[in-house]
């Protein structure tokens, strides 16, 4: 049965697209249920951080190619809805890229924060090689990513992109030996820092982090981060911590 399977545990969710048998595409139930699973994380406060994968052998091998024949406008915006959610998660999102990432697959992975990859990762845009244009906002996250050279050798060229080179390019953040359990203990050490955090401190910084991306200038993002860091400073958190530091300075005198 293909489904969306969510697991969460110490502050983490697990996001597991799951229909093996098929690679993990995306049909528009699958997509429909990513969307509900990334509402449902955002809705739990016990949840600071999200990781997406896919059930092994692939990530996501792309939109179901019988769905995608009969799209037009509306039905290709149904295809995106899943990626998209996790795109527009207010939470900070890993994914874990153990296998194949194609086509919609690819913007799966782009739409999360940041990539980690095991030993079988690969990222695969294919879709010249289909006949069909890039979407779901494919060519403006790979540039921002990757950079436009990086972009243009995957969309137009056909480059496929193994896990050393997606961390050479920038498309990933870590290499990962072993297993896809292995895969998934470092993605979760990886959102630790996140789960441990206080949760609405994490969201606003995950916003803001949005915000600046797209400004020209340094001044502007001073100005966008000073009222968010005015709040931090005099939360209850943030008075705790201080606290402590100064009881431990304290003690070492």
């Amino acid at each position: 049965m293909a489904e969306v399977l969510l697991d969460r545990s110490d502050r983490v969710a697990v996001i597991t697209v799951d229909d093996p048998d098929r690679r993990n595409a995306l049909t528009l139930d699958l997509s429909d249920q990513l969307a509900a699973a990334v509402r449902e994380c955002e809705r739990d406060e016990a949840v600071h951080a999200v990781v997406v994968t896919g059930t092994p052998p692939a990530f996501c091998a792309g939109a179901d190619l019988t769905q995608l024949g009969e799209a037009r406008a509306e039905g290709l915006r149904h295809v995106y809805r899943g990626f998209l959610a996790v795109a527009d998660c207010a939470l900070p999102t890993i994914a874990a890229v153990g296998g194949a990432a194609v086509g919609a697959g690819l913007n799966l992975a782009l739409a999360c924060d940041v990539r980690i990859v095991g030993p079988r990762a690969r990222f695969d845009a294919r879709f010249l090689q289909l006949g069909i244009h890039p979407g779901g906002g494919m060519t403006w996250m790979l540039q921002r990513l990757a950079g436009p050279q990086t972009a243009t050798a995957m969309t137009l060229f056909g480059q496929v992109l193994d896990a050393e080179a997606a961390v050479r390019t920038g498309l990933a953040w870590q290499a990962v030996d072993g297993d896809h359990d292995a895969l998934l203990a470092a993605a979760r050490d990886l959102a630790r820092a996140a789960a441990d955090a206080p949760r609405d401190l994490v969201r606003t910084i995950r916003a803001t982090l949005r915000a600046t991306g797209a400004m020209d200038d340094h001044g502007t993002a001073v100005d966008a981060e000073l009222g968010p860091q005015v709040a931090s400073v005099g939360s209850p958190e943030f008075a705790a911590k201080l606290a402590a530091l100064k009881t431990r300075i304290s003690g070492s005198r």
